[in-house]
């Protein structure tokens, strides 16, 4: 992820490795029409991530090999050049489709900043994607142009330029009419339980309720519980809590805390609990996310 600065250089980038193939970068950079920006780029040989959800919009390109996930219940493949988009609470897995693996760029931008380059009607700030694999060679190239730009922070006005083209691009040559609300494809009821489930897992997640415990107060089986929130969110109330978890710690780590202190903090019975669900989510260990980001920040003033 990318860090903005007005004519500041990043110190050198620290790759995070977890494994001998693989090697994830993170990036960060502040001021992109008043907000951070995250970028990610890595190269994945064996791991495969757990299935996850984002609270922005991951746009990514496929530089080589071959990626595989799972998205709204389908198998789908990105070869090299080819554009991917998962939108904000969707559920996705990820990981390479031969052994050779595969090698990715991404952003991740919010919802607001997709709005703002759209011509669309205010009533529809969430632009929508009928599928996550988009052909678009051009897109593709363009936005590791962009992606280059910002990372190194040279000029920050050529990178937020680059990026704002790319996705106003993205949103007018592919998005699809859709309501203002990231669009569900499951029932009304499973969506409000898992809403319900969701937001108490959330309040609660120093000590979680039982999954008879929340059954029972919505007056369901805990086989019904856990059919409506698989339904509705793509995972399981516990996998939901751990990446939930995870993302609440990665928040903490960027302020600063150790490892070993944001498990405690969101939950986590120990540093190595925290470790292996954040591998899963994220790609890296906590500790080399939080020197990843550290040594990679650019500064910039906001737009």
């Amino acid at each position: 992820m990318i860090a903005g600065g007005s004519g500041t250089s990043s110190r050198p980038d620290r790759r995070a490795s977890p494994g001998r193939d693989d090697q994830t970068l993170w990036t960060r950079v502040d001021g992109i029409q008043g907000v951070p920006l995250d970028l990610l780029a890595a190269r994945i040989g064996s791991r495969h991530y757990a299935p996850h959800i984002h609270e922005q919009y991951a746009i990514g390109v496929t530089l080589d090999g071959m990626e595989t996930m799972r998205y709204r219940g389908e198998r789908v493949y990105s070869s090299a050049g080819t554009v991917v988009v998962v939108e904000p609470g969707e559920a996705h897995t990820g990981g390479p489709a031969h052994p050779e693996g595969f090698s990715y760029l991404c952003v991740y931008p919010g919802a607001e900043l997709l709005g703002a380059v759209t011509s669309l009607d205010e009533g529809t700030a969430w632009p929508h994607f009928r599928g996550p694999i988009i052909d678009d060679r051009q897109l593709g190239e363009a936005l590791r142009f962009a992606h280059r730009a910002l990372r190194l922070g040279e000029d920050p006005l050529e990178g937020e330029s680059r990026l704002l083209g790319v996705l106003g691009t993205l949103v007018q040559r592919h998005a699809a009419p859709g309501p203002k609300d990231v669009p569900r494809r499951h029932g009304a009821d499973s969506r409000r339980i898992a809403r319900v489930v969701a937001a108490r897992l959330s309040d609660e997640m120093l000590d979680p309720p039982t999954l008879a415990d929340v059954a029972g107060d919505l007056d369901l089986s805990r086989y019904q519980l856990l059919r409506a929130f698989r339904d509705a969110m793509g995972m399981p109330p516990y996998a939901w809590l751990a990446q939930h978890r995870v993302t609440r710690a990665r928040a903490l780590l960027d302020a600063g805390h150790r490892p070993a202190d944001a498990a405690s903090l969101v939950g986590f019975a120990d540093q190595a609990h925290l470790t292996r669900w954040f591998r899963r989510v994220v790609g890296v260990t906590p500790g080399a996310y939080r020197n990843s980001v550290q040594d990679g920040i650019v500064r910039r003033p906001a737009s």
